[in-house]
Order: C-alpha cells, then sequence, then structure tokens
C-alpha cells in the first residue's frame, strides 16, 4: 500500500459531528412556524432581542412578535446562521441556501418549499416598511440550529448547528482528561475471548465479535470463501452462515454465525481516541497462531482513498487480517489489515473502526436475515476445462500482485500439459520489479505462488499442478555470472536472459522454490 499523508486528525467538527446525536429532521407535510405564545410579546420596558451563539444579534429593522410569533429582518437571520440569501422582487420569494438545504418562501403564503418539500407555515414572511421579515423559529430549524426563549431578558436565544457541534466537541475533550486507562494485561482479560479466529475454505485470518451472532473481519479474509468456521479461545467452533454487509475499498466485512456466539461483543465506536504516540494492543491470530497478543504505539494515522488507518508498531503478520487494534483505554480503534515484511520499521496498519461503524450502521435485518457467502471469482471446477479457458483465468485472475513494495505484474500466460500428464502454468514477473525488489517481496511472492497452488488443487483435485514463474530481459551487453542455459545469444549484440523464479508443485504435497 502506498500511503498518503493527508491529514494526522480528523477535523474537530467531524468528531463533533460523529458525537452530537442527529438533529431532529423535518418530517411530515407541515412545520410549526414557532410559536414562543404571550412569552415572545416584547414587554414596553425591554426591547425584542435576537441572541444567536451567545451573541446578540444586529438587526437592521427591530425584530417584534405578532400573535405568539417573532419576526425578524430575512438576510440578517439567514445571514448570522451562515446561509446565503436572495431576494426575488417580481415574485417576492425568498430564497436560502446553505450547504445542501434550500429554503423557499413566498411573502404572504403560508407555506415553504425546502429541498423541494411543500411545508405549512403558522405565519408567512411579511413586507413591512420596506423590510421584508420572516418566522425566526422556522428559518432556525430549517436551517439545523435550536431555539429557545429567555424570558428573563427578552430574547430569542438560537444556537447553531456549528456551535451545538463545537460544544459537544468541548465537552468530549473535557470527558478524555478523565477517561481510565488500561494497561496491556487488562486489556487482554477484557477482549481476548471476543476476537476469534477465521478458518474459511481458502484462508485464515482473524475477526471481532460485535453482535450476538456478528462477526467484524476483513474483507479479503472471506472473498472467494464457500464456507467459513469461527474458533474461540475457549474451544468452540462457530459455522459461518454467510456475509451480511462489506466494503472492498476499506477492506472490511460483517459475517455472520449461524448459532450465538454467546461471548463478549466489543462495542464499535468511531475510534476518535486514536492519536499518534498512544499506546495499543492488537489481539489476533498470525501464521494461524490463535489470540496471539502484542503491542506499540500508533506510529502515524494516514489516508488513502478516503480510507482512515492507523499505522502501528505493534507486530502483525498473515493470519492477523481482521484481529483488533485496541487502545488503552479498552476501545476498538482499527481493524489490523496489512503490513511490510523485510523491515525492522514495523510498519502495519489498521483500517479505522469509523468504516466499521459505519458499515454495522448500514446493515439491516434483511441483510442478517439473509447473510450468504460472496459469489466467487473462481469457478467451482475447472475439470474438463480446455487449455484456453484455464489460460484466460490465469490472465484475468493472477495478472498482477499487490505487495509491500508496489505491484508486481505477471505477463504471458500459458498453459500446457507435457507428456507426464502436469499441468503446467508458466508467466513472466516484471523484470524491472524483480531486479528492484525480488529478495524484499520473496516471503509475499512465495504465499502467493503457494495460494495459486491450493486454488488450482481445489478445482482440479487429481491432477498435478507445476507453477513456473521466470525473469526475462534482453540486454545489449553479454550478462555474466549466470547459468550457461539462462543467457541465450539473439543476434546482433543482443542477449536475452531467462531463469525461473518460482517453481510450486503440488499433488497431495506441496514443493515450493523462490529464487531471491
Amino acid at each position: 500500500m502506498k500511503t498518503k499523508l493527508i491529514k494526522t486528525l480528523l477535523s474537530p467538527l467531524l468528531i463533533a459531528g460523529l458525537l452530537l446525536a442527529p438533529l431532529p429532521g423535518l418530517s411530515g407535510s407541515s412545520v410549526e412556524a414557532a410559536s414562543f405564545t404571550s412569552k415572545a410579546v416584547a414587554s414596553p420596558a425591554k426591547q425584542l432581542q435576537v441572541i444567536v451563539d451567545g451573541k446578540k444579534l444586529s438587526l437592521s429593522a427591530a425584530a417584534y412578535a405578532e400573535k405568539g410569533v417573532t419576526f425578524v429582518p430575512m438576510r440578517d437571520i439567514f445571514t448570522a446562521l451562515g446561509a446565503s440569501v436572495t431576494w426575488e422582487s417580481k415574485t417576492q420569494t425568498i430564497i436560502g441556501r446553505k450547504g445542501n438545504l434550500s429554503i423557499s418562501l413566498k411573502v404572504g403564503k403560508k407555506e415553504a418549499v425546502i429541498n423541494s418539500k411543500t411545508v405549512k407555515l403558522d405565519a408567512p414572511a411579511v413586507v413591512r416598511k420596506g423590510v421584508t421579515f420572516v418566522p425566526v423559529r422556522f428559518i432556525s430549524e430549517s436551517l439545523r440550529a435550536t431555539v429557545k426563549w429567555d424570558s428573563a431578558v427578552n430574547a430569542v436565544r438560537i444556537t447553531s448547528q456549528e456551535a451545538a457541534e463545537q460544544a459537544e466537541y468541548e465537552k468530549w475533550l473535557e470527558q478524555q482528561k478523565n477517561l481510565p486507562k488500561f494497561t496491556s494485561e487488562e486489556l487482554v482479560d477484557k477482549f481476548d475471548e471476543s476476537v476469534v479466529m477465521i478458518m474459511t475454505n481458502r484462508a485464515q485470518g482473524s475477526g471481532v465479535v460485535i453482535g450476538s451472532n456478528l462477526i467484524l473481519t476483513n474483507h479479503h479474509v472471506i472473498v472467494d470463501a464457500a464456507s467459513a468456521t469461527a474458533l474461540t479461545i475457549n474451544g468452540d467452533e462457530l459455522k459461518i452462515a454467510g456475509v451480511v454487509n462489506y466494503d472492498e475499498n476499506a477492506d472490511l466485512a460483517i459475517i455472520k454465525t449461524e448459532k450465538p456466539i454467546n461471548i463478549s461483543s466489543v462495542e464499535i465506536g468511531y475510534g476518535l481516541n486514536s492519536f499518534k504516540g498512544g499506546k495499543v494492543v492488537a489481539i489476533g491470530s498470525p501464521l494461524g497462531v490463535q489470540n496471539t497478543v502484542s503491542d506499540g504505539l500508533i506510529s502515524n494515522i494516514t489516508y488513502e482513498n478516503g480510507i482512515r488507518y492507523i499505522q502501528t508498531s505493534a507486530p502483525i503478520d498473515h493470519g492477523s487480517s481482521g484481529g483488533a487494534l485496541f487502545n488503552e483505554y479498552g476501545e476498538l480503534i482499527g481493524i489490523t489489515t496489512l503490513g511490510y515484511s523485510g523491515t525492522n520499521a514495523h510498519l502495519n496498519f489498521a483500517v479505522s473502526v469509523i468504516h466499521a461503524a459505519n458499515l454495522r450502521s448500514e446493515a439491516t435485518g434483511e441483510q442478517i436475515a439473509g447473510a450468504k457467502f460472496l459469489p466467487s471469482s473462481l469457478p467451482e471446477t475447472l475439470v474438463g476445462a480446455p487449455l484456453t479457458d484455464i489460460e484466460k483465468l490465469l490472465k484475468e485472475q493472477y495478472s498482477s500482485l499487490v505487495t509491500t513494495e508496489g505491484e508486481a505484474g505477471f505477463t504471458n500466460w500459458e498453459a500446457k500439459r507435457d507428456s507426464s500428464g502436469w499441468l503446467v502454468l508458466t508467466a513472466d514477473i516484471d523484470p524491472l520489479f524483480y531486479m528492484y525488489y525480488g529478495p524484499e517481496t520473496a516471503q509475499e511472492l512465495r504465499m502467493w505462488a503457494i495460494n495459486i497452488g491450493y486454488e488450482f488443487h481445489s478445482m482440479l483435485p487429481d491432477d498435478k499442478i507445476q507453477l513456473v514463474i521466470s525473469f526475462q530481459r534482453d540486454y545489449g551487453f553479454e550478462p555474466r555470472g549466470f547459468a550457461a542455459d539462462e543467457v541465450t545469444p539473439l543476434g546482433g549484440d543482443k542477449w536475452r536472459v531467462r531463469y525461473p523464479v518460482i517453481d510450486m508443485q503440488l499433488k497431495d504435497e506441496l514443493y515450493i522454490k523462490v529464487r531471491d
């Protein structure tokens, strides 16, 4: 994965928007235009005031109350709440806009249009002495602000959505100062049984229990699987019924067990307590070693293609995919997904749990009830298939491999059967990639070849299968240091270097050799 640091923290307003409960939307065919009742009638001693986000609003004309409805100059209230406003004099129409909101109302008419939806008003907009007045509660609440009457100062108090979110964010920040911290041992004691190992007919990974029969894991763990089992540390084996919801871009999936899990589930929040330098604990099953615990720091927070990644120094490996990353406050903040091999820098990454929260909230009861495995990108069998079909499959499914050093390409796929009955699959690796990154990606190339072997073995169980990936490049000089059969003269001062990089052979047992 090529990560590009776009920003290091979620913006305060975005955090507040996640923390703040959704404000009531406009529903139904009518919106009450705000009756402050008799309280809103200005007393002779006190001028009626309008206060927005704690500051008295300077009005171009005095606000007034009539039949329990408070009116203010249109331009003043729209501007104060961050909206633009247009006055169409010919039709006496007011049009206000803010973000994806559009509000339209006509002078003298007791109805308005909000985002193409007609709503009724208690009182219409009016023109007085050349000034256009609008009902303050209707406009404010349409712009997602809250409105209260303050009898002590004879004022309408309005709190904008932005101010409410900022206040909620500041409240949240204050709460974080008093959050208890957990040791690694305490975190393991609290969450170890809630992390499971997942075995599919094609792969092994990890998962986090998030419901009575729901498990969160990586999409790449469950994709192409036709069957799967979740193994708990208590020795229970839970058969997976299928996939409830998934996000291929975020590499996340929610899967369902056929029977209740009967262990504590982990709460999915937004992972907002994810700060560079914070302590974390990872729990997963690297290389099939169930519920292995490692700890480290949040090394960085990066974004790529709209996905938030938490970089951590906590060690992970193949099989850790879908495992849990907890912060020291006992919050799930990420799902361990990938790491760089061949480095001492512990460059490992987890997808932020914020994407899992979205995935869970979008899952419907119908999706949960109808959970099923995703359609496989591979056929169930290749028995009897012509070699041309096998070659087509190789080109479609195995033309590239995304490694920790970039993308390796594979071309010139061929499928042949030799005189001994072996199915021989051959291709050439991108020579520049191999020269630059061959040694660093040898283990990844090895696992890729093994996976191909087992996938073809499942589709052709009675065949002897050999996969040969070769390096080939032409030079304008005779290269030295190669075996005699690895350098071929082409004439015209041209020589070709060709030799096998991967040789994988499989029937009932596996043999593999990777040249690095």
